[in-house]
């Protein structure tokens, strides 16, 4: 073998272990430190999170026209939660209006409210309202489990109002 072919060799084979032990470094480092978790917050959120607020304020303005019930449609809304709050864990103060919409937990970044809690899956537990406008909660095959009132979830559950649901540290309640 040529004296240049076997510096070319050497040369790879040190590219080659460097680029392990970076890679290595990077593997321990987000073991130590965990995910890094984006705040909404940024620039681009704020704008989304204006707008959201101007459709929730215009909201109850267009909801008496469209509903033909009147009174009656009222009385079955009253009792109904109309925000999601997180009263415990790293998020607390964190309200969701409660639109209709499904609500997603976990410590995936698309998730409606992101958990960063080292007891929470990526995709934990998801609130979704039925078709009589009761919420329900429904963990979505989670390691560590979701706890409505100290009960392990096993299947989707109504909540109560302001029943605490656990998922880890964190703890969320419907309330009005």
């Amino acid at each position: 073998m040529s004296e240049l072919t076997l510096t070319v060799m050497r040369l790879g084979f040190l590219a080659v272990l460097w680029l392990f032990v970076i890679v290595a470094v990077q593997v321990i480092r987000s073991d130590l430190f965990g995910t890094r978790v984006t705040q909404r917050g940024s620039r681009r959120g704020d704008t989304g999170r204006q707008q959201r607020a101007a459709q929730q304020a215009a909201a109850p303005q267009q909801q008496p026209r469209q509903q033909s019930g009147g009174r009656r449609a009222e009385r079955g809304r009253r009792g109904a939660p109309t925000k999601l709050v997180v009263s415990e864990g790293s998020l607390t103060g964190t309200t969701v209006a409660l639109q209709g919409q499904t609500i997603s937990l976990g410590r995936a970044h698309d998730s409606t409210i992101v958990l960063d809690d080292d007891y929470a899956s990526s995709r934990h537990a998801r609130i979704y309202p039925d078709r009589d406008g009761q919420w329900i909660v429904e963990d979505l095959g989670s390691t560590n489990g979701t706890y409505l009132d100290r009960t392990r979830l096993t299947t989707p559950t109504p909540i109560p109002l302001g029943a605490p649901i656990r998922i880890g540290k964190t703890v969320i309640e419907l309330r009005k």
